[in-house]
């Protein structure tokens, strides 16, 4: 995993998960989180799980590599892609089945997000979230 960040506004973070052959979840949950530390927490924990779920996805439904980029947009939208190279595997939001361990990851990201879709260009798939985040207020930073 190769992270980057550069500041508070526009893009936050930039991870290469090319050279891991399972997800680093918790240690991108982490840079999440320290990327986003200007952010509510209810946001910032929200934008963890969209994270986890987004990745997930791609490595579970997609094809390396796999990239995450979270911009932060004006108005207080927060903007997560997660890119593969698999342009077949299509995201579609699909109950699952009772009692079933899989399967929630959209419904999930549907409920936690303003919006979310995917784009497909020649070479690859971006699925993307977009979510409200308020900065914390200077009294409420730590």
């Amino acid at each position: 995993m190769t992270a980057s960040s550069n500041g508070h506004r526009g893009f936050v973070l930039n991870v290469d998960l090319s050279s891991d052959a399972t997800p680093p979840l918790g240690d991108l949950r982490r840079s999440v989180r320290r990327s986003l530390s200007h952010l509510d927490t209810d946001c910032v924990e929200d934008a963890e799980l969209l994270v986890t779920e987004l990745v997930s996805n791609a490595y579970d439904h997609g094809r390396p590599p796999v990239k995450l980029r979270l911009c932060q947009l004006p108005n207080s939208l927060l903007h997560i892609d997660v890119e593969d190279s698999d342009r077949t595997h299509l995201p579609r939001l699909r109950a699952s089945a009772p009692g079933g361990e899989r399967g929630r990851g959209l419904l999930l990201v549907d409920q936690l997000s303003r919006g979310w879709g995917f784009n497909v260009t020649a070479t690859n798939k971006v699925v993307w979230a977009e979510m409200n985040c308020r900065e914390l207020s200077p009294a409420g930073r730590s």
